[in-house]
């Protein structure tokens, strides 16, 4: 039997949060759920906590690649479910589609495609599949990827590259239904769109490395 996290990175997602919990809360499959609060300032930590999962706190924040890597050597566990903290429309099914292709030892990552739901965020994935943070990885290969802890932004691309570099298997799973807030909706225009940028710079950096 597995035993299954799942991670949840989160800086100032006190929206959505508590929803992204409850609803991994009712995937039986799923042993441990860990919230990283990178460097919150709103309630998202206070949110988290009252929902009794695990969760840590970064008084500062240092990006998702160092989120997710405290998250992971925290649980040590055999397969690690990666969420975002802002998804809209998450349901217990999408979980279990990204989980069970690892269980059943088809494939060793998954990575969740949103489709059906609105055309910006379902276009981008179309565009770059490999970017989406809503991924199970064998845990056994995720502790092995390098530089995780520092990729920030281009936390899924120095995934991805790792899989595709050392010829591992993984599938792309249609998420029907599922968007998230995008960076200009929660920031607003102007620091959503400085944020998008800094994504795509530590992106590229990432890109050109591998």
């Amino acid at each position: 039997m597995y035993h299954i996290t799942a991670i949840i990175p989160a800086l100032n997602e006190e929206k959505t949060i508590e929803n992204i919990i409850e609803t991994v809360k009712k995937v039986d499959l799923i042993d441990n759920i860990i919230v990283i609060s990178d460097g919150s300032t709103d309630d998202t930590a206070y949110i988290a906590k009252k929902t009794g999962v695990n969760v840590i706190e970064f008084n500062m924040n240092k990006g998702k690649g160092a989120a997710v890597k405290s998250g992971f050597e925290y649980s040590e566990t055999d397969i690690v479910l990666f969420l975002d903290a802002d998804l809209l429309g998450l349901t217990p099914k999408h979980i279990t589609n990204l989980i069970l292709p690892i269980i059943s030892d088809e494939y060793s990552m998954t990575i969740g495609i949103f489709t059906k739901g609105r055309f910006k965020t379902d276009f981008a994935q179309k565009i770059t599949p490999f970017l989406s943070g809503q991924r199970a990885i064998r845990g056994d290969l995720f502790k092995k990827i390098p530089n995780i802890d520092i990729s920030k932004y281009g936390l899924e691309m120095t995934i991805t590259k790792y899989f595709i570099n050392n010829d591992i298997k993984f599938k792309e799973i249609p998420l029907n239904n599922l968007t998230h807030l995008v960076k200009e909706e929660k920031m607003g225009v102007l620091n959503g769109f400085k944020e998008r940028f800094r994504m795509y710079l530590d992106i590229s950096k990432f890109l050109i490395r591998s």
